[in-house]
């Protein structure tokens, strides 16, 4: 089976307004965001989306960001620089 990249699942890290987290909290989670992870005292909370949802996400009232979590490797200590 074929996916296409928009209707992939990926990580999402969001900023919302603090003073309204639990309202804008479940507005996401309605919205289609899975939350994994909350931090309410800094405005803060990650979870995962269908990548096409994103926009539907960002325009909820209180999100003030969103960024998708990037996995980055880096060589062994003990390799050669090309």
């Amino acid at each position: 089976m074929n996916t296409s990249p928009q209707s992939e699942t990926v990580g999402v890290v969001l900023a919302v307004e603090p003073d309204r987290f639990a309202e804008v909290v479940e507005a996401l989670q309605r919205a289609g965001l899975t939350v994994t992870s909350e931090q309410p005292n800094l405005g803060t909370l990650s979870g995962t989306v269908v990548k096409d949802r994103i926009p539907v996400l960002e325009a909820i009232d209180g999100v003030a960001s969103i960024d998708e979590e990037r996995t980055i490797r880096l060589p062994p200590p003990d390799a050669t620089a090309v």
